[in-house]
């Protein structure tokens, strides 16, 4: 009876009303497609010109040569079709509007980032290469590089739960989070628990969460749920049954703001998977950060611009800066730089994918990286493979049980050219790795949302921080080892091993990888 009632409601859910509108949409497309074929004596050579102007368009934009490729090749192929869809995706109003507003947004938050020259100053004397990313960050988005913080490393989700409950707890002004994944369960309900107390004692609780949830991990009306705890709630871009590319770009990042004083980010979404209370492909390491100092001030102000894109009055962003008169414990070492960033799909301007580079490219011993996909173009493929060629100790730690099939097939389409060089590639024995994690030369690491696959580096809104001569560096190159330590070199023979359909499909998928 139990199994009918499930079958009923996914039969009758939201999730099926949205899948089966979405198909409907396509075959409206395909149907106008069809009847243009009827035509198509009168209108092939029009549309065989429509069809080069845009491939001319396509090659002369600026966009990733991967993007571009995996657009060409079906205008090529189905001239009417490929044609028509790709103008009805490129002409979306939607996302220009969303990008509109945060630019704005981050306009009217640009005051509170202001450079601390004597900083910068510092960081330019320490290292030059550095300061030019400082640089870089700061032009492309207005992200400071801070001295005065204190970094804390979490190797394991299960960890950081219990400091994140720790901090807010202690919450006496407001409370702020963004994430991707929520989902009932020891973790969300502790945390639900603890936000629903501060806000009946006077605590300002903002909460907003991906609207991919609402497909089927939240009802869709949860926000008003929490509002009716006091907690101010919302969506970020619900799911909608219509196709539109807006859709696509969806909010990866995963923040928690403390009166201004501490931030967390890192992987660790609000789900018992991450904490390793239910189990889901073994056991997930997942690594996580902790700010307090001065950089938590781009994590608030990155909170309050992604939260104002929906909303019409204009926010007092200062009265969410940390209290003057705040003192951090005695035995914080603040030693270092640390850099919080962002990355808007909307801007052109790929700043995890550089911050990626630099590191990479910067490297003079090692380069270490944990990441859950390993889906690359063909800048990210040369970085990596010319490093190990010169020299670099370059080596990459992935999951041994995947949590998306087409995603695994991916990666290892990548594993022969990138062992040939000499890239070392290693598998998590004991399950599945859903860290964000460089670290390099003792001297710099990188703790983000950041997936090294083309949906992180191109199409999700995500953040991360950039620890240069911080006394986290080396807590998370000892993570690194480790983990190393449980788990298995991939050869060139293993590759070769692999079922050759597996290794197909994944080269095929790799045309179309950009649009997944």
């Amino acid at each position: 009876m139990k199994r009918n009632r499930g079958m009923l409601r996914i039969i009758f859910g939201r999730t099926a009303f949205a899948v089966i509108s979405l198909a409907v949409q396509v075959m409206i497309l395909v149907a106008a497609y069809r009847f243009l074929s009827r035509y198509m004596v009168y209108v092939y050579g029009s549309f065989t010109l429509l069809s080069a102007l845009v491939i001319i368009y396509i090659l002369n934009k600026e966009e990733n040569p991967s993007f571009k490729l995996a657009w060409m090749v079906p205008i090529a192929i189905v001239p009417v079709f490929g044609t028509l869809f790709y103008l009805f995706v490129e002409f979306q109003i939607l996302g220009k509007l969303i990008d509109k507003k945060l630019r704005a947004n981050m306009e009217h938050t640009e005051g509170y980032l202001a450079q601390n020259p004597k900083v910068l100053e510092n960081l330019s004397r320490i290292s030059r290469q550095s300061a030019n990313l400082a640089f870089y960050l700061k032009n492309s988005g207005s992200y400071p590089v801070y001295g005065s913080t204190n970094a804390k490393y979490f190797p394991l989700g299960e960890i950081m739960f219990d400091e994140m409950k720790k901090e807010l707890e202690g919450a006496k002004r407001f409370i702020f989070m963004e994430y991707f994944i929520v989902e009932r369960g020891e973790m969300w309900d502790g945390i639900l628990e603890i936000l629903e107390r501060k806000a009946k004692e006077g605590v300002e609780v903002r909460f907003m969460y991906d609207g991919m949830c609402s497909l089927s991990l939240l009802p869709y009306d949860y926000p008003k749920e929490l509002q009716e705890k006091g907690i101010k709630a919302k969506t970020f871009s619900p799911i909608v049954p219509l196709l539109t590319t807006y859709q696509n770009n969806r909010d990866h990042r995963k923040i928690l703001v403390v009166d201004g004083h501490t931030a967390f980010t890192g992987g660790i979404n609000l789900a018992d998977e991450y904490i390793n209370r239910k189990v889901r492909f073994g056991h997930w390491k997942d690594t996580g950060i902790m700010l307090k100092g001065e950089a938590v001030t781009s994590f608030t102000m990155m909170f309050l611009q992604m939260w104002n894109i929906s909303e019409k009055e204009t926010e007092d962003y200062g009265k969410y800066l940390r209290d003057p008169e705040y003192y951090y414990p005695l035995e914080l070492n603040m030693d270092g730089f640390v850099i919080p960033y962002g990355d808007s799909p909307l801007d052109q301007e790929t700043v995890g994918k550089q911050v990626y580079l630099d590191v990479i490219n910067s490297a003079r011993n090692y380069v270490h990286i944990m990441t859950p996909y390993l889906v690359l173009d063909y800048e990210m493929i040369q970085a990596l493979t010319f490093a190990a060629k010169r020299g670099v100790e370059t080596a990459i730690i992935m999951p041994r049980i995947p949590d998306k099939k087409y995603a695994f097939f991916l990666a290892i389409s990548y594993y022969g050219e990138l062992i040939r060089a000499g890239v070392q590639i290693y598998q998590y024995i004991p399950g599945f790795v859903h860290a964000k994690v460089f670290t390099s030369d003792d001297s710099k690491a990188v703790v983000g949302t950041v997936n090294m696959d083309f949906r992180s580096l191109f199409l999700h809104f995500e953040c991360g921080v950039y620890l240069y001569r911080n006394e986290a560096v080396r807590d998370v190159e000892r993570d690194f080892q480790d983990t190393l330590v449980q788990c298995r070199r991939v050869t060139l023979e293993d590759y070769k091993n692999y079922p050759w359909q597996e290794r197909l499909a994944g080269r095929a998928l790799r045309l179309f990888a950009p649009l997944m």
